[in-house]
Formats: structure tokens, sequence, C-alpha cells
């Protein structure tokens, strides 16, 4: 582990300016959907981080050519030799994303079988994929469980059906979009998520040649059609890492521009974020003229000095506050006076990271009834799902061991507002969804070092 572990040398502000590539959580699932094609695919500002180049090597192994494009971040993805790969080739890859679910509806249309090895992913509640399953035997896919797996298969081809979802779960709406887009007849989905992010890649699927309509209260309507082209796409950048990014700048108390942040997907961060203190302004994009290279827009976070202000929150399907927006920010509420109240109510134990931060002198009790009005899954079932967290406190250096991607990158921002050095252990899984994080650091003033 001695290799996988960043020194940080704390109690600095950051101060400088970042850029954000396209959406980690619609990245990846927009490289599944190229599969559907019979042309190929190009994306755009498609980040470095892990989750890519596993999704990469999947394709790669399901026949799909992907290579490097012109522009840096520009993948193009040749379906044409789409071929089943095989299950201890696959199983390689087993343990490092959950993505490989997704696979299921494209490769039942392309190949008329499937398999998906055992999932991995964060470890931050159990995150069923029974939604997955249910949605794809609607649509007629038969599912047989193994030991190393699950084996799926249409004897007689897909069909539309109409599903509610029981939440309004991401991963299984987009499973939902990637099988009905082909399947024969009309699919109607109700209770979809509806993020940003599915929307974009409703956008995609839309180019792809499909017909999909959203309607008001989470119904979406899609008419199955019989072949999908390739597309051209350039994605809705990563509001998680904007996010995050912003967060850093309040704990340090310094000022962080962040290139790519669009306003529209971070309207209830953003409203959070001036309620607890911190100032933000919108940059609009400088188009390039003669003598001018021009500037990309995005948005400006900074702290103003004096005091924060506690604020409570809760998490939420969009348009609700963000579950993975709220780990980075407890961080600068624990810099803010009087008691803040978190309530997660989307992932059952997204607050494990929470004790770090207390052997760093912050002060957060955890609790396992509902501290807040919105509904909820876990207040029954003995899942400790909402925080007070009483500041300011001083924060101090401390040997951290991350156990998480978004708990990763909030204890790097304790880390960057404590004072002293810190040993962050386990920071290469913050790779998997911060592109090129260190170098960002290094370019907002952060002193760390790997030993």
């Amino acid at each position: 582990m001695t290799d996988d572990v960043l020194v940080v040398h704390g109690g600095s502000p950051l101060e400088g300016r970042i850029r954000v590539r396209g959406a980690k959580n619609l990245v990846s699932k927009a490289m599944v959907a190229a599969l559907l094609g019979d042309s190929p695919s190009r994306l755009f500002d498609v980040p470095r981080i892990r989750d890519v180049e596993v999704v990469r090597g999947l394709l790669g192994l399901h026949g799909v050519k992907v290579t490097d494009g012109a522009e840096t971040g520009e993948l193009v993805f040749d379906p044409a030799n789409v071929e089943s790969a095989s299950t201890d080739q696959i199983n390689v890859h087993a343990g490092s994303s959950r993505i490989p679910i997704l696979f299921c509806g494209p490769l039942l249309h392309r190949l008329g079988h499937a398999f998906i090895p055992d999932l991995g992913g964060c470890h931050i509640g159990p995150r069923p994929i029974d939604f997955h399953l249910q949605a794809l035997r609607e649509f007629g896919a038969t599912v047989d469980k193994t030991p190393e797996g699950l084996h799926l298969s249409a004897p007689n081809g897909l069909h539309g059906t109409k599903f509610a979802l029981p939440y309004p779960s991401v991963g299984a709406t987009e499973q939902v979009l990637l099988t009905a887009v082909m399947a024969e007849g009309v699919t109607e989905l109700r209770n979809a998520a509806v993020e940003p992010e599915i929307i974009d890649l409703i956008c995609i699927l839309q180019k792809m040649g499909a017909i999909i309509k959203v309607h008001t209260d989470r119904v979406i309507e899609i008419q199955g059609v019989p072949k999908l082209h390739g597309y051209t796409h350039r994605p809705i950048p990563d509001r998680i890492e904007a996010a995050s990014w912003a967060a850093a700048a309040l704990a340090t108390r310094g000022h962080v521009e962040v290139l790519g942040a669009q306003q529209a997907d971070m309207m209830t961060f953003l409203n959070v974020f001036r309620s607890v203190g911190g100032e933000y302004e919108v940059t609009d994009a400088r188009p390039p003229k003669l003598g001018d290279p021009g500037q990309e827009g995005g948005i400006r976070f900074w702290h103003p000095g004096g005091e924060l202000k506690s604020v409570a929150l809760e998490t939420d399907v969009h348009p609700g506050f963000m579950t993975d927006w709220q780990q980075p920010l407890v961080v600068a509420l624990t810099q803010a006076r009087g008691l803040s109240i978190v309530h997660e109510t989307v992932y059952e134990q997204r607050l494990g990271y929470t004790e770090a931060l207390n052997t760093m002198g912050a002060n957060i009790q955890v609790y396992r009834d509902c501290l807040g009005g919105t509904p909820c899954r876990f207040g029954r079932r003995n899942f400790k799902h909402s925080a007070v967290i009483a500041g300011p406190s001083k924060l101090h250096a401390a040997d951290l061991v991350i156990p998480d991607l978004r708990a990763g990158f909030s204890h790097l921002i304790a880390a960057l507002a404590a004072e002293g050095t810190s040993r962050v252990y386990g920071v290469d899984l913050i790779n998997r969804g911060y592109e090129d994080f260190e170098a960002k650091l290094a370019d907002l003033g952060a002193h760390t070092e790997r030993p």
C-alpha cells in the first residue's frame, strides 16, 4: 500500500483554475450505447479515469474496436464485429465496475445472449441489481444465475413492456432505455430517474435513431426501432467533480474556477453553497477572435471570508440535492458555525466516512433516525443515515484510509483543510472518477507528494 499513498501538507487555500470533462456517470453509459449502432460512434471530452478504461476493455472483449480520435479526449467506437467474450475474459473485470450489467440489453439485441460477472463498485450499500433483472425479464429475457455470474438469453426476442420502478433508480432507468430502444413495440417506464445524465443518454440514443418521449411525472415512453446507427456527441460536464472542487475551495478558504461547469445542472448545489456562505460567479464562454484565444465558460467558487453558516439538507433523486455532493460538502460544514443536519436518503451506508473526519477533530454524530421530511427507505431499517455536524471545528492532520470514491475525495479535502501533514492511503481509488486530480491539485497550489 506504500505506493498508493499521497502525502498532503494542509492548511493552505486552494487558488486557481481547473477544467472538468464529460460526466463520469454519462460517459461510460454512452460507451455502452455504441454497442447498439450499426456504424461507428464518436464521443468527445472523455475523461481519463479508471471506469472508462474498464468499459473500453469490456467493449474490446466483445469485438468493438475502440480507438483514440484526433482531439484529446475523443474516442471512436466501431461495433461492426460484435462477438461473444469468454467467461474468463469478462471475469478479469469483475469487481472493478458496476457497468457490466448495462451490457445486457445491447448484447441481447446484437448476439441474443449475454454474460454478466459479479459486480463491483464502491461499498456504500448493497445496491442490488434486482430492478435490472426484473426489467430484463419483463422484456422477455431469461436469467440463469450461476456461481460465476449471470447468463442471459432472449429465445423469443425482446418486446416492449409497461414497467414501474419502485424507486427512481438511475441504473435501472439506463437499463430500460438501453434495452427498450430496439425492443419490438412500445415501452412505458414509470417512476424513472430524470437526472441530467439520463437526459443526455436519451439525447445520444435519439441521435442514433431512437424514438423516446420524456413525459411529466417521471414517465418515459420508448418506441422500439429495428436498427440504430452511430452517434457523435459531446457529453455534459461532470457536475459531481465540479461540486467537489467547489467544496474544496470552501473548506480551504480558497478560490477555484471550474471551467466547463454548467449552472443549469448544478442549481440545487449552488443554492446550498450560497446558503452556507460560499460565493460563486457563473462565467460565460468567450469565443476565439483574432488575437484572442477565447475562453471556456465555467463557475468560480470562493470563500468570501468570515464565518460559514450551518444548514439542514437532505439528499434526494434529481432535482434534489445529489447524494454524491453531500460527502465533499460535509467537510466544509465542519467549518460552519452551529449545527448542520444531513439526511441521506439515497444510499444507506454513505456516512461511514465521517469517522475519519472525527479523528481529525470534527464533531459529527450519526443517527438511525430520519432527521428530515424527505421520504426515506432506511428509517426503519437500522441504518445510520443522518448526521449532525457541530462547528466550527479545527481540523488537524491524520493518517486516512479511503473506503470509496466520493468519501476518498472528502478525505482529501479534509487533509487539505487541516493543519499539518496527512497521509492518505488508497488514494488511487480517486482515479475512478477524478481525472488527473493530482495535477489539478498542483495547479491549485496544493502541497502534495508521493512518498
